[in-house]
This record gives C-alpha cells, sequence and structure tokens, in this order.
C-alpha cells in the first residue's frame, strides 16, 4: 500500500470511528480547535491541571490531557497521535535521536511510601531503602518484622501481613521508586532492575498513582508508593525515610529541590538526568522529575503551542506548582530549555 494510499485508509477510519461517536485522537498529534492533546505520566496530571485551567482562562487554548501513565505517553508521542508526551522516566539521548524525539523537564517532585495501619498516624512509620527493598522483594512480610522495628523503638507495630500495592501500568513513578531501591539494594538491582514497567515479585496493581492510592486506602496493612501531590490530596499516611546521608526526612519541596541542585541540568545531553538517592542532609532520596517529550516532525504550529504554554507555566505558574508542592526549575534551566528548542527544532517562539 502506498503512502497516500495508508493516509487515505487513516482518514476514512478516523472519520468512520467518529461517526460513531467514539472518542479517538486522529489529529496525528496536531492541537487543532484550540485544543492541544497530550498524555502520559500520572505524576505530573496534579501540576498539568492547575496550568491547564489557568492557561485556558488567560488564552482560550484548552490542554486536553490523558493521565495514563508515562509508558503510555511515550507510546503515544512515538506513534504521532498526541502533541505532547508526558514521563517521569528520560529517554536516553540515543533513544530520542533514534525516535526523532526531544524532551526537555518541567518541575522537579518527588514520591513517597503510604500505608494503611490503623492507629499509626502519618509520618509516624521510618523505613530505609534496604527494608522497602526487602518488602517489595516478599522477603518482609509483616510489619512487625525485626528491620522495620529496628527503625521504629519507640512505635508499638502490629503483628499483620504486609500487602504490597504497586502500578499495573508503564509508570515513570514506578521507574523512579525501582531505580532508587537498585541504588540501595543490590538484590533488588540483580532481581528486578529499574523501568517503567517490572516483573514484580509480590503485590497487587493499582492504574495510575491514583489506582495506588485507593488500593492503599482500602486495604488494612498495605504499602504503596505515590507521587507526593497525591499524598496531600488523598490525606495519605507516609512514611519517613533514611536518607543517604543517614538523616530521617520527611517529603518535602525542600528535600526535593535539595536533590536537584546536585545536577547540573543545563550541561546535561537532552536534559538526562536522574535525582534519586542524591547525598545532603535534608535531600529526600526518592526525588523525580517529569519530562515532556515532543516530535520534531510535528507541524511548527503543533510544537510551538505545546512549547507556549509549558512557557507559561515557567514564567507564570510556580506559585501553583508550588501549592501542590512542584519545585520549579531554576531560571538557568528555563533559559537551557529555550535554547534547546531553538537548536534542536530550528525555531522558536
Amino acid at each position: 500500500m502506498s503512502k497516500n494510499s495508508k493516509l487515505r485508509f487513516i482518514s476514512m477510519l478516523c472519520a468512520g470511528v467518529l461517526a460513531l461517536g467514539i472518542v479517538t485522537f486522529c489529529s496525528f498529534g496536531q492541537s487543532t480547535s484550540g485544543t492541544i492533546t497530550g498524555a502520559g505520566s500520572t505524576w505530573v496530571y496534579p501540576l498539568v491541571a492547575k496550568w491547564s485551567a489557568a492557561y485556558e482562562s488567560q488564552t482560550g487554548m484548552k490542554i486536553n490531557y490523558q493521565s495514563i501513565g508515562s509508558g503510555g505517553g511515550i507510546a503515544q508521542i512515538k506513534a504521532g497521535t498526541v502533541a505532547f508526551g508526558a514521563s517521569d522516566m528520560p529517554l536516553k539521548p540515543d533513544d530520542l535521536k533514534a525516535a526523532g524525539l526531544i524532551q526537555f523537564p518541567t518541575a522537579v517532585a518527588g514520591e513517597d511510601l503510604v500505608y494503611n495501619l490503623p492507629g499509626i498516624n502519618p509520618g509516624q512509620i521510618i523505613l530505609s531503602g534496604p527494608v522497602v527493598a526487602d518488602i517489595y522483594l516478599a522477603k518482609i512480610k509483616k510489619w512487625n518484622d525485626p528491620a522495620i522495628a529496628k527503625l521504629n523503638p519507640d512505635l508499638k507495630l502490629p503483628g499483620v501481613d504486609i500487602t504490597v500495592v504497586h502500578r499495573s501500568d508503564g509508570s515513570g513513578t514506578t521507574f523512579t521508586f525501582a531505580d532508587y531501591l537498585s541504588k540501595v539494594s543490590p538484590e533488588w538491582k540483580d532481581k528486578v532492575g529499574a523501568n517503567t514497567s517490572l516483573a514484580w515479585p509480590t503485590g497487587v496493581g493499582g492504574k495510575g498513582n491514583e489506582g495506588v492510592a485507593s488500593y492503599v486506602q482500602r486495604i488494612p496493612g498495605s504499602i504503596g508508593y505515590v507521587e507526593y501531590a497525591y499524598i496531600l490530596e488523598g490525606r495519605l499516611s507516609w512514611a519517613r525515610m533514611v536518607n543517604a546521608d543517614g538523616k530521617v526526612v520527611s517529603p518535602s519541596l525542600k528535600g526535593f529541590q535539595d536533590a536537584s541542585a546536585h545536577v547540573n541540568w543545563s550541561k546535561a545531553q537532552d536534559f538526562y538526568v536522574i535525582l534519586t538517592d542524591h547525598a545532603g542532609a535534608d535531600t529526600w532520596p526518592i526525588s523525580g522529575c517529569t519530562w515532556q517529550i515532543l516530535r520534531k516532525n510535528a507541524p511548527e504550529a503543533t510544537n510551538k503551542d505545546v512549547m507556549k504554554f509549558f512557557d507559561w507555566g515557567f514564567e507564570h505558574g510556580q506559585q501553583m506548582a508550588e501549592s501542590i508542592s512542584f519545585g520549579p526549575l531554576p531560571a538557568s534551566t528555563v533559559k537551557a530549555i529555550k535554547s534547546y528548542w531553538k537548536n534542536q527544532l530550528g525555531y522558536s517562539l
């Protein structure tokens, strides 16, 4: 089938689907009729939602963002069915080049372990990376296990079974979590590793940060990992963690930003950086970032619409970001992003 025949077939298919009233993406990732389409990370959804509402009220441009997980976002931007994809796992420079993509960071944030233990308040439990790895490896199976009790000598831990909750979808949140465990547990690195999707040794899977949070809220004795904005929104019980310096810390915007301060965003090729398990007394160990991904061969108008939205967020949306504990990027990084757009795409705003 020729290229033109394929395009005619796809157009006819799109028309038929729309005639049936089924919602789909048939715009080949273009921004049309005052709408920008995007998909991916559930981690960044709270931030995109806040920015989108304000941006639409100011400009009339609507952001149609589907919170489907980083794996889905990467797949859709590669397929050209959205104008931008969002992933909490950065793509390696060689992978970007091979797929004709570019990526840039949006904001710094973090994730934490949440639990459902009646009588145990938020922030009361202290966990370490090796202990969390052993829980997710199914080596620690009860909440009063000696390894947990050693970290919490003043806490009466119940002898109930631990139900592990993890993501069921392709997830950058999972990548960040698994990357951290790979750095603190050689056994986890060898047996499981770090990726957006994993062969989990144990547990039940929930779709998106929302799904994991929902399972933890419903299952007594459960533990899961979610992005910090979902902890705030759902008022979930969260753990304190032992960081790389051996300090017990709570998740916080300052802790996420301290992790970010250990990398030079402007000099990293295609902004490829990992923020887990950095040194620093106040650094939060499971810190991360969300990247937006664009196609180099997308229509210029489409990429410019996406660039304008995120440029607006960088310049005018930082207070909204901080209100849900997303850390703003340094001014030097924002400047580097704008230069990157021009260098990679051949045009600027």
